[in-house]
C-alpha cells in the first residue's frame, strides 16, 4: 500500500487536482472560512461522519460542548455560530476532537541563513486532505498564514511572516494503566477534568498574541493546556529553533535541529505512541533537507502512509509556505506555493 502512494504521487495529472483556497480574513477565521468556503465544510463533515450514526453523533456534539461550557471556553460563542450554520451534528465534536498524529522537522535553511519548519499531518478522517484551505488572518500581533478548515477554530500548523512558524502534534497517551483501551478511557475522564484550553487554541492565542520566536515559545512552554501535546516552533534566525514536550502543566524543551513525531523525547516521560511507526517517522525526517520542493518528492514511506493529510514547508524569515493536502491514494491538491 504504502508503496503504491508513492508510485501513484508520481502518476498524478496536475490539471485534475483541485487548488488550495487562500482566503483572506481577520481573527474570526474560523467562521469567515466557512462563510467562503460552506460546500467545502459539508463535504469535510460528510466524509468524517459517514457511518457514523446521528444519535451517536448527538451526544458527542452534547458532551464536548458541556466540555466547553463547563470550562468557560473563550471560543464558546464562535462554535455556536459554526454549528448554527452548518445545521447538523459533529461541529462541536470536530471542535475538540485530537485524534491525528504527524511528523515535523525544525532546522536551519540550506544555506543557513534562516530557520524552517517541515510538517506532515496524519489523520485518520478521509476528506481532509482534499478539503484544506489557507487562511490569511490579519492577527492582533501581526499576519499570520494557517492552513485549516472551514469551521475549524483551533490552530495546528502556521506560517506568520517575520514571526515565527510553529506545528502541532498529538503526544503520545499517557498509561495510567498500561491496557490500552483502559488508558484511552482513562485520559477522556482526565481532560474532561482539566479547566484548560485545547491545545491548539492555546496555539491560536500564541498567532494573535506573540510578536517573536521567544515570546511565542515561553506562552507554549508555560501555558497550561487540557491535554499533552508537541510543539514545534521556528523562529527567524538559524539558531530559532526547538520542539517543546508538553504536560498540562509541564514542559521539556529541545533546542537546535529537531524533529518530532508521536513519542516523548524527555527521560521518563511514559505513554503510548502515537500513529504508524512513530520512530520510523522521526528517523526518516532526520535526514530531510528544508527545501521549498512543490513536488515534495522527499515525502516517503513511513512519513508517507495512508493516512497522511498535509504536507509543508515553511519559512517565516522569508515569509514563504508551501502545501499541497493528500488523501489515501496520493496527493488531493496542487501545490499552494504561498509569498507574503
Amino acid at each position: 500500500m504504502l508503496q503504491s502512494i508513492a508510485e501513484q504521487k508520481t502518476k498524478l495529472d496536475p490539471d485534475r487536482l483541485a487548488e488550495i483556497p487562500l482566503i483572506e480574513t481577520g481573527p474570526d477565521f474560523p467562521l469567515a472560512t466557512l462563510m467562503a468556503e460552506e460546500e467545502r465544510a459539508q463535504s469535510l463533515l460528510d466524509l468524517a461522519t459517514h457511518g457514523a450514526p446521528t444519535p451517536a453523533l448527538k451526544v458527542l456534539d452534547n458532551i464536548s460542548r458541556r466540555w466547553l461550557v463547563k470550562w468557560k471556553n473563550k471560543h464558546l460563542d464562535e462554535i455556536d455560530a459554526i454549528a448554527a450554520r452548518l445545521g447538523r451534528p459533529g461541529a462541536y465534536f470536530l471542535s475538540v476532537n485530537y485524534e491525528w498524529a504527524c511528523t515535523c522537522r525544525v532546522t536551519p535553511s540550506p544555506g543557513g541563513k534562516s530557520a524552517r519548519l517541515i510538517r506532515v499531518l496524519d489523520w485518520k478522517t478521509a476528506g481532509l486532505g482534499q478539503t484544506i484551505c489557507a487562511a490569511r488572518v490579519k492577527g492582533g500581533a501581526g499576519e499570520y498564514v494557517t492552513m485549516t478548515w472551514p469551521g475549524y477554530t483551533g490552530v495546528l500548523q502556521v506560517m506568520a511572516p517575520g514571526r515565527f512558524c510553529v506545528a502541532l502534534n498529538q503526544a503520545p497517551m499517557p498509561a495510567p494503566i498500561g491496557v490500552f483501551l483502559m488508558d484511552w478511557a482513562a485520559n477522556r475522564r482526565r481532560v474532561w477534568r482539566m479547566p484548560h484550553q485545547t491545545s491548539a487554541h492555546l496555539l491560536r492565542q500564541v498567532c494573535e498574541e506573540a510578536e517573536t520566536f521567544a515570546q511565542a515559545r515561553e506562552m507554549l512552554t508555560h501555558e497550561k493546556i487540557a491535554a499533552p501535546a508537541i510543539y514545534s516552533l521556528a523562529g527567524l534566525a538559524p539558531d530559532e529553533t526547538c520542539v517543546i514536550e508538553r504536560m498540562e502543566d509541564d514542559a521539556s524543551v529541545h533546542g537546535g535541529s529537531c524533529v518530532a513525531a508521536n513519542h516523548w523525547k524527555a527521560d521518563g516521560w511514559q505513554g503510548h505512541h502515537r500513529g504508524i511507526d512513530s520512530p520510523g517517522r522521526e528517523k526518516l525526517m532526520s535526514s530531510v533537507e528544508a527545501e521549498f520542493d512543490t513536488d515534495f518528492v522527499w515525502l516517503k514511506s513511513p512519513v508517507l502512509n495512508p493516512r497522511t493529510r498535509l504536507a509543508m514547508v515553511a519559512d517565516a524569515s522569508e515569509g514563504r509556505l508551501i502545501a499541497r493536502g493528500y488523501e489515501e491514494d496520493g496527493a488531493a491538491t496542487t501545490t499552494l506555493d504561498f509569498a507574503a
